[in-house]
């Protein structure tokens, strides 16, 4: 039994034909069209990669120039303070934090430039339409913006506050909200720590005023209350003598940077005068020099004989005395047994039945 192939079957039919032509015209369309643009392809995938390597090492140059450059200001810092004057003039830990805190900032800025302009270069490169892209970013950003007011507030203080060095570690300031020592101080906030030990974190958004008792110089203020019968020439010379005693003695010569200055009378009571006396120290050696002050010059008012006087106290001997009558409750009607309300409240005797 043989078997054999119809014609139809044998021969290609014209769809198999057309569907063999449509494929080869594909494939060659295709080829052509690779070979058209594999040059554009080529030079600007090139350019993508050129602009990805300048942004790198271009970044990297500069993140770490600035790092040395911070380095080499600590390295001075720390060198200046190893020297007499220069541990007076320098605070390295206070440096040393302002001069990271300005290289981070520096190094943060340079990166979001250089990438962010590589970024966009690439994009143009790809022939896409930056305007909405940037539109775009544009209302996000001010999106953004409106949601972390707070935060962009308190890293845009900080900045201003480190770049105009208004204080540093070590200083003794009032914040406002907060008084006490900088501890740490950083772009969003400033860490102090209290007279009573704690530790206060404060943004830097919320602070409106800042007194820096710490730069230049302090004043010791101390009041000197002494009886009005004492001999007032003689109580300034024992605190003239105390003065220029204790500019002399150790560690006060160097925390006194002038002489101990009798400033006069700054109250006269009828029992009690009060003398004036001051000083300009080192910064943030105030108090420690009034607490010094105030023991020496007790201490030789009362070898000499001068006597204080208590500190007045206030009296209210001026004031109205209270009305006896006020915690008496006012007069009702309802008192009296013949007072009309008294008799229409009063109740409706019982009709007599035995009649």
């Amino acid at each position: 039994m043989s078997w054999s192939a119809s014609p139809a079957a044998a021969s290609p039919g014209p769809y198999r034909r057309a569907s063999l032509d449509d494929a080869t015209e594909k494939a060659t369309n295709a080829a052509g069209w690779v070979e058209e643009n594999w040059a554009t392809w080529l030079t600007s995938g090139l350019q993508i990669a050129l602009i990805i390597v300048i942004a790198v090492i271009l970044r990297h140059v500069i993140r770490r120039t600035i790092t040395k450059l911070i380095e080499r200001m600590n390295r001075t810092a720390t060198a200046a303070q190893g020297t007499a004057l220069g541990g007076l003039l320098v605070n390295a830990e206070r440096r040393r934090q302002r001069s990271e805190a300005i290289g981070s900032v520096l190094r943060s800025v340079a990166s979001f430039v250089i990438m962010g302009t590589a970024a966009l270069t690439v994009l143009s490169v790809l022939k896409i339409n930056l305007a909405p892209l940037l539109a775009s970013a544009g209302v996000a950003g001010v999106a953004i913006g409106f949601g972390a007011r707070n935060l962009v507030t308190d890293f845009l203080s900080g900045v201003f506050m480190i770049l105009e060095d208004q204080y540093g570690v070590g200083d003794e300031i009032d914040a406002g909200v907060a008084t006490g020592t900088v501890v740490e101080v950083g772009l969003r906030v400033t860490k102090l720590r209290g007279p009573n030990g704690a530790i206060w974190y404060i943004r830097n958004g919320e602070v409106k005023r800042i007194g820096n008792l710490s730069q230049g110089w302090s004043t010791a203020a101390v009041d000197v209350m002494i009886a009005t019968d004492q001999d007032l020439d003689r109580a300034r010379q024992i605190i003239t003598a105390v003065g220029e005693e204790m500019s002399k003695a150790e560690p006060w010569n160097e925390q006194l940077w002038e002489p101990v200055e009798i400033l006069g009378l700054s109250e006269v009571h009828l029992d009690s005068v009060t003398i004036g006396v001051s000083a300009k120290t080192m910064p943030g050696k105030a108090p420690g020099v009034e607490r010094e002050l105030r023991w020496r010059i007790k201490k030789a008012l009362d070898t000499e004989g001068i006597t204080l006087a208590p500190r007045p106290t206030t009296t209210l001997t001026d004031e109205t005395p209270p009305d006896p009558s006020a915690a008496v409750a006012a007069p009702s009607a309802l008192a009296s047994p013949t007072s009309p309300q008294s008799l229409a409240a009063a109740p409706i005797p019982a009709p007599n039945l035995s009649k």
